[in-house]
């Protein structure tokens, strides 16, 4: 891709924030400490913004140039769970808004998404459906002007510090496409229970959590689009979040593959550089075509999601190919940088804990091959 200089400017100003966004990482991680200091230094730049309208305080940029800025923040960030909960709370609550609200939901709700004002989360996944969408059980029942919200969501990142959810409920019959709504509730409506976070492998500084909703009353004007379109919504969304999530795995690789290049040429082991043996060469160059492949692979799927074309198929080798990429990277990064590699010092350790997560989450690799060999008649 080439980029203009506008688009350079974008992503310098958070490539400059790399020491202040990456300050106790390490110690950040080990405690699951939300960065809320790197999140308020990132409103300052009107990142939370990138994609949105300016009528709302957005930025007005396309997909490929915020893809391009958010891979600058995985490249200079080295808290992947800060840059997480910034692609999660940018795709989950502001792209279904920008595409699908109405002009007086977007102005309660987008201009604070826009500068962060107030953290997104989303809720798809429940306790027992895992990935079958289609089977989910909380319920949105209309009742007068409001829908009444019952049942429980799990894995919600984002979730312990939200201020804002988009909730998908099954306002009709189960198993149909047409019977998932989409619909804004605030944190502090009543009904509904925000559960405590939920310790986990990786993305530690990402908090999760799940909610609970008992008989909570939602009114009928937080419908984002038209009851019955959340499948419609969801698809729109997911499309995004493996786009922008996993373009932040790219940077990361990128990071990881100069950091390792650059310890391979100085870390001396019986009186070579370690580089010049041939095990930890090819390790290097497989990180270097795990990099590539990934980036190309987005932003060539983004292209053409831009364009109008059905990319069902490559948002799926994308993501493949991102997930499983960042998590071999990852394991040889450690194994390049050997004992230090395997300490939580060097933060090796911890960048192949987060990777795992991005091999189930937006879908799992299963699901993507799954879903691979149905576009091919299998």
């Amino acid at each position: 891709m080439v980029w203009n200089e506008d688009q350079r400017a974008l992503r310098a100003a958070i490539e400059g924030l790399g020491d202040v966004l990456s300050k106790e990482h390490v110690e950040r991680d080990a405690v699951a400490g939300f960065p809320g200091e790197g999140w308020a230094r990132l409103r300052e730049t009107g990142l939370f913004g990138l994609p949105f309208d300016p009528a709302w305080g957005g930025l007005g940029q396309d997909l490929l140039t915020t893809m391009y800025v958010l891979e600058g923040l995985g490249y200079a960030c080295r808290d992947g769970g800060l840059s997480f909960s910034v692609s999660t709370h940018m795709v989950s609550t502001g792209v279904p808004l920008q595409r699908f609200g109405s002009p007086a939901i977007k102005d309660r709700y987008l201009r604070r998404v826009c500068d962060g004002s107030v953290i997104g989360a989303h809720a798809i996944t429940e306790p027992e459906g895992g990935s079958d969408v289609m089977a989910m059980r909380t319920s949105a029942v209309l009742d007068g002007d409001a829908y009444v919200l019952n049942g429980a969501k799990s894995f919600v990142s984002n979730g312990p510090v939200a201020g804002v959810f988009v909730i998908y409920a099954r306002t009709g019959r189960r198993g149909s496409p047409a019977a998932i709504t989409a619909l804004l509730v605030d944190r502090d409506t009543p009904g509904l229970t925000v559960g405590r976070p939920v310790a986990k492998m990786g993305l530690r500084t990402s908090p999760l959590c799940e909610l609970f909703f008992d008989d909570c009353r939602v009114p009928a004007a937080n419908v984002v689009g038209s009851p019955g379109a959340g499948f419609l919504i969801m698809d729109h969304v997911m499309k995004w979040e493996i786009l922008c999530s996993f373009i932040v795995n790219v940077g990361e690789m990128q990071h990881r593959l100069e950091r390792c290049a650059g310890y391979a040429r100085t870390r001396t082991q019986f009186g070579r550089p370690i580089g010049a043996y041939q095990s930890i060469a090819n390790k290097i160059v497989e990180m270097k075509i795990a990099t590539e492949t990934a980036r190309k692979w987005l932003y060539d799927t983004a292209a053409k999601l831009r364009d109008g074309e059905n990319v069902t198929v490559d948002i799926a080798i994308s993501k493949l190919l991102a997930s499983e990429g960042n998590v071999t990277s990852a394991l040889a990064a450690v194994q390049v940088f050997g004992g230090y590699g395997y300490t939580a010092e060097y933060g090796l350790e911890k960048d192949l804990r987060n990777a795992v997560g991005g091999t189930i989450y937006s879908g799992t690799s299963d699901i993507q091959r799954q879903r691979i060999a149905s576009m091919i008649g299998l």
